[in-house]
């Protein structure tokens, strides 16, 4: 008898189950938006106008855009890191492309130097958004970002690549995609995707040439699969396409010599281009600073700590005694550099230079459509990209505020 009640009672309860309007059963919560940061390298604002990039306008209109201020010194190492942390070179180490640490004796960073990229000792004075994720469980995935190849604070993304050039604009955004092809526990929440050909053009081929309109084009069809590619897997994303800084044309007319002011054993250069990194010899201090510190056409050169206070850099120890800044268009060189592939067009000049702007725009559930922003420090993504992943921020530079016009919510 015993056993028959229990038989019925199961049956009831199967019955009652069954019973129950497929509307009043709870469905699964929806999945948070994924948070994805894309850096087309020296992608300047006014590329968007060309007509040649459709996708990148569509979400341009259909969400956020703005020209965004790139911190000093407007290069590619520097500003990724500050896109990522908050914070201005100055204080998250990275101050150049090309550096040296006191604390590293014997070694130059460069981004050529793979052992250096690979060192956490050059990142570990910042925390970048994606060390802060993992730290609170959230699994990310960096495609080929400045930094993310190095354990920084002990900590890799959960997904991410040693950077190969050779990997085209399509095979990184197939990369990102099979990563999000993962199941839910493995699929990155915050990814990252890195772009450079458009800079490579615009160096040597300069920024109104048809090479550089090609890349553009390039990168757009690629932003395009990455939107269809969401759509087919039903994510949604908020993205965030960015760029480090902009671009002008150089001449070989616009040069200023350093071995014209200097004699060669009286210094040494860590950097030349737009920027000059210079270490005195010992014992020639005054006369380096002599020559460099006074007056020139087209460059200006100071002690690290007269650095004017609107650039926010020359605290860092990384920074170099003298440094020298270029007017826009002109580099610091000598006579015995030949590049193998002439440079006909540059960045690291003044950040405040139109030329030198970034790209901003931002697509997806987070921001109201057709907003237009005002120019705005690039130091604000940070904290927006830890309110979308959902981490509070490391202390930082950046001002959530600036962006509020831009929120849905």
């Amino acid at each position: 008898m015993t056993r028959l009640l229990r038989l019925l009672a199961a049956l009831l309860g199967l019955w009652l189950a069954a019973a129950v309007p497929a509307a009043a059963q709870t469905p699964p919560p929806p999945a948070p938006p994924l948070t994805i940061l894309v850096s087309i390298d020296g992608f300047r604002p006014d590329y968007l106008g060309r007509g040649l990039t459709p996708n990148l306008n569509a979400l341009a209109a259909g969400g956020a855009q703005a020209a965004m201020r790139p911190s000093f010194p407007s290069k590619t190492f520097p500003n990724h890191y500050t896109l990522v942390t908050g914070l201005r070179p100055d204080e998250h180490g990275i101050v150049a492309n090309n550096m040296e640490d006191a604390a590293i004796p014997g070694v130059r960073f460069a981004m050529s130097n793979t052992a250096a990229v690979l060192d956490h000792r050059w990142w570990d004075e910042a925390e970048p958004i994606w060390v802060t994720a993992e730290k609170a469980k959230i699994p990310t995935g960096t495609l080929f970002w400045p930094g993310s190849e190095a354990q920084i604070h002990g900590v890799w993304p959960k997904k991410w690549a040693h950077f190969d050039k050779a990997f085209s604009s399509d095979l990184r955004v197939q990369m990102l995609l099979s990563w999000l092809d993962l199941k839910s526990a493995e699929r990155p929440q915050l990814l990252t995707l890195y772009f450079d050909i458009v800079d490579d053009a615009g160096h040597f081929f300069g920024p109104d040439s048809p090479q550089l309109n090609a890349a553009a084009t390039e990168v757009d069809r690629a932003v395009g699969r990455l939107v269809s590619g969401l759509k087919a897997r039903g994510l949604t994303a908020n993205l965030i396409i960015v760029s480090d800084h902009g671009m002008a044309a150089t001449s070989d007319d616009r040069r200023v010599f350093i071995d014209d002011l200097l004699p060669k054993d009286a210094y040494r250069a860590v950097e030349l281009g737009p920027i000059g990194s210079i270490y005195p010899n010992p014992g020639h201090e005054p006369e380096v600073e002599k020559a460099l510190l006074a007056p020139h056409p087209h460059l200006q050169c100071w002690r690290k700590a007269d650095i004017p206070a609107r650039f926010h850099f020359g605290r860092n120890p990384r920074v170099a005694p003298i440094f020298c800044l270029a007017q826009t268009g002109w580099n610091l060189t000598t006579h015995d550099y030949h590049p193998r592939e002439p440079v006909v067009a540059d960045h690291g000049y003044d950040n405040a230079d139109p030329l030198m702007a970034a790209t901003f725009i931002a697509n997806g559930p987070a921001f109201r459509p057709g907003v237009k922003l005002p120019t705005f420090d690039n130091v604000d993504i940070y904290p927006l990209l830890a309110k979308l992943v959902g981490v509070a921020p490391q202390p930082n530079d950046g001002n959530l505020a600036d962006l509020a016009p831009a929120m849905a919510r």
